[in-house]
């Protein structure tokens, strides 16, 4: 009976430090990332997922990282080699969270930095994922604030387009920073992003 209680106490304790380990490392990322060293946060956050295999936010950090510092790129073979590492990374994160409507955004903001990028050769068909992408994430979590605000940015992107009223989605972004003064996850390191932009676009609706 010791021995199993030994064996318990020793396993919890060993959880402890693993997570420990996880949010230290997590933190260091963040900091590195909040002192604008994206590679040194992207290269934390990929180590951080080597050693996490069963958590998907180191991997969306480092899909997100890749295509944030992707907008503005000018040199294609750059921006290739960044956003495929986005890609790949954001694939295993699915694959450990499925349906996951935070994965659905970051995969719609990597089909945007290739339209962002080349609209003539990309948009005919990464447009109508995205959209898709979109649609997707609002029926699993229609009160998530960076779902309603990502996706009214694309409707309104899409009208500004062709020439049509943006000033529709400006009750979408509303309802989003309404949203992001309640919105609540209990996993650790949860995206939290959003807040701030929604302000931002809201500021300018309809000008």
């Amino acid at each position: 009976m010791k021995k199993l209680i030994l064996s318990i106490v020793l396993l919890g304790t060993i959880m402890v430090n693993a997570q420990d380990r996880y949010s230290k490392g997590m933190e260091k990322a963040f900091e590195l990332w909040q002192n604008q060293k994206v590679v040194d946060a992207s290269n934390m956050f990929e180590r951080i997922a080597t050693a996490e295999p069963d958590k998907w936010l180191p991997y969306y950090y480092v899909s997100q990282i890749n295509t944030v510092i992707s907008f503005g790129e000018k040199d294609e073979d750059k921006l290739s080699k960044q956003l495929e590492k986005a890609k790949e990374f954001l694939d295993v994160a699915k694959a450990i969270s499925p349906n996951n409507p935070e994965l659905l955004i970051q995969e719609a903001l990597i089909n945007t930095a290739w339209i962002a990028f080349d609209g003539a050769t990309y948009g005919m068909t990464l447009s109508p994922k995205n959209v898709q992408l979109y649609q997707q994430a609002m029926e699993i979590d229609p009160q998530n604030p960076r779902v309603i605000l990502s996706k009214a940015e694309w409707d309104m992107g899409s009208a500004r387009y062709f020439g049509k009223d943006i000033t529709p989605y400006c009750k979408d972004v509303e309802r989003a920073l309404e949203l992001f003064a309640t919105f609540k996850s209990e996993t650790p390191f949860y995206p939290t992003w959003g807040k701030e932009r929604a302000e931002e676009v809201l500021a300018n609706c309809g000008k």
